[in-house]
């Protein structure tokens, strides 16, 4: 079972067209991110960049070295659409966007951690077999079939993201629309949708019809009676996603993911019709079978386990953070904030406090004002900071936010000396202060 399953081969006009696609879009959000000033205003421009907890070594390049950075990872998507060097390219692509995610926290977001994903899957998929220069230039590749796990895991791994995305949606201010009426708040000066966008009875269309989507999306897509009709709802949800919230290629990515749901026939027809249409339906066990199965189980009970451990740390992930990243909690809370700093030096006792523009950028701030690990890296850097100046210091942070438009509540026990207290991975930080405090 689990081998006609995994290695029936079937036609591969789906992953071909998609590499493509995949390619092509890759390209756009390297070469949109110079173009649009996003590489100026995150990597260039800041003094101190936050990298994620444990990639400290990992900074930009110095000067404009980063546009060239990104220039190289640009060519490296086209190369993946042009089936050049295809698996080398796609590792590139792939080692270069986790970098570029790693060293900085201050654009988060999810949809970059699963183009890290998708870029890795891609570089085992046979996806430069037909249709590509590797083909050309050597014509032994050549092939029209495809394992059938090379697009499950595909679906599996949306199905994952999909799901948790569902799930996280249920909590009372996204269902009585609160949070969707502090998101819409700020649209309200786009052109012609604007007003629209203020509607409460669209905010109650927008919140249920997205915990919807998200949970029954892939179902409905894999069942061929709703396939169209789940395809149309994709393209009018991912078109609204990509108008009102500008979050790059994802709309169109996702988009690119029913390549692998509609019946090979369709896909050959639609956009190979002069490639030749796989139709043996052979089962071909490859050597390393038992090594495949093991890698994907272990990756996709990691992928399953880790939007759980926010169940297993105390407290609200929407007030601690904790366990937060790296589990599809898309789009779900407004959290502002501000924070006073104060250095103590340890030998005269004597407080300075912190301008924190002189260290951070604005949005940079945000996040200094209202993560706790943000604050916790702030605070080492801060420490490192006055060492490399001779003085032994602490730091305390005095910190409120408020989530949802809720009233303000301290964040962290100003009492702690930051820049003294370990870091917690996977438990509780007991400085961050409890969320239901009066």
């Amino acid at each position: 079972m689990i081998d006609k399953l995994l290695f029936k081969q079937i036609d591969n006009s789906s992953l071909i067209v998609f590499r493509i696609i995949f390619g092509l879009l890759c390209f756009l959000e390297s070469v949109g991110a110079i173009f649009t000033g996003w590489i100026k205003k995150t990597l260039i421009d800041p003094e101190f960049t936050f990298s994620f907890i444990g990639f400290e070594w990992l900074q930009p390049l110095p000067g404009n070295y980063m546009y060239a950075y990104y220039i190289v990872m640009g060519l490296f998507g086209l190369m993946i659409m042009l089936g050049y060097k295809y698996r080398f390219s796609a590792l590139m692509f792939t080692i270069m966007w986790a970098g570029t995610y790693f060293m900085q926290k201050a654009s988060y977001n999810n949809h970059y951690y699963l183009l890290i994903l998708l870029s890795a899957f891609m570089v085992f998929q046979p996806a430069n077999r037909y249709y590509s220069l590797d083909a050309k230039n050597n014509p032994s590749i050549n092939s029209i079939s495809m394992p059938n796990w090379c697009r499950l895991i595909f679906i599996l791994q949306m199905l994952i993201v999909y799901t948790y995305a569902s799930i996280a949606k249920l909590y009372p201010d996204w269902l009585n629309t609160s949070f969707i009426e502090i998101l819409m708040r700020g649209k309200q000066h786009y052109f012609l949708v604007g007003e629209l966008l203020q509607e409460k009875w669209l905010h109650y269309f927008l919140a249920y019809g997205g915990i919807l989507f998200d949970g029954l999306i892939i179902p409905l897509l894999l069942y061929k009676p709703t396939r169209k009709w789940a395809f149309f709802i994709s393209i009018f949800f991912h078109l609204f996603n990509s108008i009102v919230f500008q979050v790059g290629i994802f709309p169109y990515l996702s988009l690119a993911f029913a390549l692998f749901f509609f019946e090979p026939r369709t896909i050959h027809q639609i956009f190979l019709k002069k490639k030749s249409f796989y139709t043996e339906k052979e089962i071909l066990i490859p050597s390393y079978k038992k090594t495949l199965i093991a890698i994907f189980s272990i990756y996709f009970i990691v992928q399953i386990a880790l939007p759980l451990r926010h169940h297993f740390i105390k407290d609200d992930v929407l007030w601690t953070e904790e366990g937060h990243r790296l589990s599809w909690r898309m789009m779900l809370r407004s959290k502002q904030g501000y924070a006073v700093y104060k250095v103590v030096n340890n030998k005269t006792k004597k407080p300075t406090f912190i301008n924190l523009q002189d260290y951070l950028s604005h949005k940079q701030i945000h996040l200094a004002s209202t993560k706790p690990d943000v604050i916790w890296q702030f605070s080492q850097h801060l420490k490192e900071v006055y060492t490399n100046k001779g003085e032994d210091i602490s730091v305390y942070v005095d910190c409120k936010i408020r989530i949802n438009g809720k009233p303000y509540k301290q964040l962290i026990n100003p009492d702690v000396d930051m820049a003294a207290v370990p870091w917690s991975v996977f438990k509780h930080s007991d400085w961050i202060l409890p969320s239901n405090q009066d």
